[in-house]
Parts: structure tokens; C-alpha cells; sequence
């Protein structure tokens, strides 16, 4: 595509050289760069792509865009070298990548979904509802990218603007005519996704985390807010819809602020458009009647645990908004029998249950806990440890949420990276100053299969063992290194040792 093309729509500086270049591919990463390619160089949380526009040049790139000027070119590259400069590169990528691809979001509808807690479960409960409208749906978030028989691990829960039209491109071709994606704060805040076109915003909910990136909750409620005061109205589609959580605090704030048209849910009513006449919760599922603006649904669902009512909600009300029927809601509701690693049952054959969870904060392990706990007979135990080089500050609230709410706690290891994992439990038992149940059993198991090794050998008849933290991830991060380990796995070889004792 001619780069002048490919400038469409950005406000820019033509320093040097033609702009009427071909170009043949976009990449922000100088390794990707191919001859005749756009490097665009990003400021990133570790690097500066401008330090790699000479080596981007090197392996033929026909044109680079910059926000901040870079060192002198090599006479070798001076001559019809063309620089674009910008003012933000980040922004200037997602509209670069959107003008390569086609605009493909255009020609789709879409939804993003954000907020703390809950994303996934969203996206694969909206997937569901568009497949009984008879739709051809693709899905991207944290477990997986998915459209037509195509699907494959993501990276990133939101990935970068030139992967993330790229995809949307292949869905195009693949006859996909919708598609829902799950809008992390980090990529709101890179601009990865300003090149799309939305249809509909989701919001489900906002606590604690991130806090290590963003420095306060009003800078992740503010980068959370541009998707529907921002994108939302900019999208170029005609109805547009921000579904808001007003049972969150948060979501009060956003309803006031957001554009397009407002529908809000709740699990408790208070004036919202979408709210539950009556919900019932356990082992088994999840049954409500809801209330909408087109009539009434009922919803038998099998996920685990009355918080998930909230995310039930969250994709029925966007779902119709957009056109779907309530048989669709209750049918695509009512398929969705378990999501990878969100409260994710594991057989046990011992009359005990053992669920894995990807709670990482303290909302979502609180949320956990409060949707076990009633439903156990027994103890509920649980397995549970933070992330290293993450927001720190969450870890001594978790530390007392879980001593509140476990009958029998393991502390151990999630993903410690770079930090010392003893310093990382510390500062979870730190959590206990004050908490009441603090004459209740607690472990620290530092290794986490000996930690959900342990859980399973203490658990009895009535018991539930709570494994959180990781969900369906597959993998522990040690120092820099990525080892493989499954909490479902290793939870399985420790059942089956128990049974041949």
C-alpha cells in the first residue's frame, strides 16, 4: 500500500523523502522489519524503539515514523530515506495498522469488554449468545484467539495494534461477521486499540490491580473510561452502546460520563435497564429470571457461583442491544458449561470438590470464596500466592481476605519472576494483623505443586479445595525463565496419588 495512504486520517510531518513509497508490511519491532516495510517506533515499558530506527533501515525498511527526532542517519541511509514524524507513534500504529489491513473492524460488529474481573467470562457467554442468532462469531482475550476452526493461545491479553488488525483481517476472509474482544487497561493506555471500530463497550466491574503500572485507581479508571468516552463515539458506526455495571462504583461514575447509548445492569435492580427478578445458586449452577427492555429470560446456567450473574447480565444485555432474542440469550447462556480455569471443576471421585480459578486480586478472590463458601459442607481450602513485579500493594489484602475466608490457607508461589518469593509471602502474611479467624490452620508452602499437593491430602468428604491465582495458565515464572506447570495437572497427579495410597 502507498504510504501516503497509509497516513490517512494522522496528522504528520513529512521530514524526509517520498511518501508516495509502496509500502509492503508494518512492524513495531525492528527484528520483524522486511524490505520495503514501515517501521513505526514505540516507546515501551522497557525499550525505545527509536534507538533501533538505524537497524530497522538496515534490514529494509523503505520508510520509518518517529515521534521524537533520532540520531543522525549513516550517509549509506540518508538518501531517500523517508521519515514521517508524529506526536504519538502509539496512536499513529493503530491507525497505520487499521489503513494496511482494510479497516477491518469497520466491517465487522464489535465489542470490547473491560474491567478487573470477569472479561473472559463475558466474551465466551456473548460468543455463545451469537452462535444461536446463527452467527459466525471470533473471540480474542486472555485464554485464547479464536474464529471459524481456527484457535491458538494469546499472548497478550489485547495485542499490539498491527497483530491485532492482522487478526481481525484473517477473520474478515474467514466469513466471520462479529466478533468480541476482551480491552485491557495496558492497551488502552499503549493505544493498541485505537484503530477499531466498536459497536458496543462492556464494563464489568474496577478494584485493585495494575496499580504497579498505573500509580492510583483514578489513572486505571481513566484509562478504562477512554473506551467509552473516547473510542466508542469516534468508531464511526452508527447505534452505539455503552453496557455499564452500575453495581460498581465505578460503573455509577462511567454511566454519567459514557457516550452512545447507556444501558446499565444489576444484580440488584436500583433503576438499572437489565436486573434479576429472582437468582438462585448452587453446586449445580446459576438459575434467574431477568428483566429487560424486550421482555423477560430465563437463565439456567452451569457456571459456578452467583457472582457470575453479573457477567450473565453483561453479555445478555449486550447481546440484545444488538439484536439478539431472548431465546438466544437463554440458549447461548445456557451452553456455556465451564470456562478454562474460572472456577473450573476438577473430578476428584472423593467426595470432595477441587476448583481452579484465575483469581489474581483481592475483589476476585473475595468474589471466589463468597461463591464457595456457602456452597461447601465442609472446609473450604485454599491455595493461593501473588505475582511478582506486580502492584505489591494488593498482596497484604489478599493475605487477609484469604485468612478470613478460608477455613484451612496455603500460601505459596503464583508467578514470583524477579522477586524473592519468601519476600512475596511475607508481604501476603502481613494481611493477617487484625484479621479475625486467625485461629484457623495456615500453611506456607513456598513450592506450589507441593502447595496444592498439600491441599489435597488435608481435604475431606464435604471439603473444597480452592486453587487460585493462575487459572489456565500453564506455566510458572521463575526469574525470566517460563517453566511448564498446570494447576489443573498438578492437581490430578496429586488426586491419583491419593488414590493409590
Amino acid at each position: 500500500m502507498i504510504l501516503r495512504k497509509l497516513l490517512r486520517g494522522i496528522d504528520y510531518q513529512n521530514t524526509s523523502g517520498p511518501i508516495d513509497v509502496d509500502i509492503s508490511a508494518v512492524a513495531y519491532d525492528s527484528t520483524q522489519v522486511t524490505d520495503g516495510g514501515l517501521f513505526v517506533a514505540i516507546k515501551g515499558e522497557n525499550t525505545d524503539g527509536h534507538r533501533f530506527v538505524v537497524p530497522a533501515l538496515r534490514s529494509g525498511a523503505g520508510a520509518v515514523v518517529i515521534e521524537e527526532p533520532v540520531e543522525t542517519l549513516p550517509e549509506e541511509l540518508r538518501d531517500n530515506t523517508t521519515v514521517i514524524r508524529v506526536a504519538d507513534t502509539k496512536t499513529a500504529l493503530a491507525k497505520i495498522s487499521s489503513n494496511f489491513y482494510g479497516d477491518p473492524t469497520s466491517l465487522l460488529t464489535l465489542v470490547g469488554v473491560t474491567g478487573t474481573n470477569g472479561k473472559t467470562t463475558v466474551t465466551y457467554l456473548l460468543d455463545s449468545i451469537w452462535k444461536e442468532e446463527g452467527r459466525n462469531p471470533g473471540l480474542l482475550g486472555t485464554i485464547e484467539t479464536r474464529f471459524g476452526d481456527r484457535s491458538f493461545p494469546s499472548p497478550l491479553t489485547t495485542p499490539e495494534a498491527t497483530d491485532l488488525m492482522k487478526t481481525f483481517s484473517e477473520m474478515i476472509a474467514g466469513d466471520t461477521d462479529c466478533a468480541v474482544m476482551e480491552v485491557s487497561s495496558h492497551s488502552l493506555s499503549r493505544k493498541r486499540v485505537d484503530g477499531c471500530s466498536f459497536d458496543a463497550c462492556v464494563f464489568t466491574n474496577l478494584s485493585q490491580d495494575h496499580l504497579d503500572y498505573h500509580g492510583s485507581m483514578e489513572n486505571y479508571f481513566k484509562e478504562k473510561k477512554r473506551l467509552f468516552t473516547e473510542l466508542l463515539p469516534s468508531s464511526g458506526k452508527g447505534d452505539k452502546y455503552s453496557i455499564i455495571n452500575t453495581d460498581d462504583r465505578f460503573g455509577e461514575r462511567l454511566a454519567a460520563e459514557s457516550k452512545g447509548t447507556m444501558l446499565s445492569y444489576s444484580l440488584s435492580g436500583s433503576g438499572a435497564d437489565v436486573f434479576c427478578l429472582n437468582t438462585e445458586a448452587d453446586s449445580t449452577g446459576i438459575t434467574s429470571t431477568i428483566a429487560t427492555p424486550w421482555g423477560k429470560a430465563v437463565i439456567k446456567s452451569e457456571l459456578y457461583g452467583s457472582h457470575n450473574m453479573l457477567n450473565i447480565l453483561a453479555a445478555s444485555t449486550c447481546a440484545l442491544a444488538l439484536g439478539a432474542s431472548l431465546k438466544s440469550v437463554e440458549a447461548g447462556v445456557n451452553k456455556v458449561k465451564k470456562i478454562h480455569g474460572r472456577l473450573e471443576r476438577i473430578e476428584t471421585g472423593r467426595g470432595f470438590d477441587v476448583l481452579i480459578d484465575y483469581a489474581h486480586t483481592p475483589d476476585a478472590l473475595l468474589n471466589a470464596l463468597k461463591a464457595v463458601k456457602p456452597l461447601t459442607k465442609g472446609s473450604v481450602v485454599l491455595v493461593f500466592g501473588c505475582g511478582g513485579d506486580r502492584d505489591p500493594l494488593k498482596r497484604p489484602l489478599m493475605g487477609r481476605i484469604g485468612r478470613e475466608l478460608s477455613d484451612v490457607l496455603i500460601i505459596t508461589s503464583d508467578n514470583p519472576r524477579t522477586e524473592d518469593p519468601q519476600a512475596i509471602i511475607d508481604q501476603i502474611k502481613s494481611g493477617f494483623k487484625g484479621a479475625s479467624n486467625n485461629e484457623k490452620p495456615y500453611y506456607i508452602i513456598s513450592d506450589r505443586r507441593d502447595a496444592i499437593t498439600r491441599a489435597i491430602e488435608l481435604s475431606k468428604q464435604g471439603d473444597t479445595v480452592l486453587i487460585a491465582g493462575k487459572g489456565h495458565e500453564n506455566y510458572q515464572i521463575l526469574g525470566t525463565t517460563r517453566l511448564p506447570l498446570d494447576d489443573r495437572e498438578v492437581a490430578g497427579t496429586a488426586l491419583e496419588q491419593l488414590k493409590n495410597k
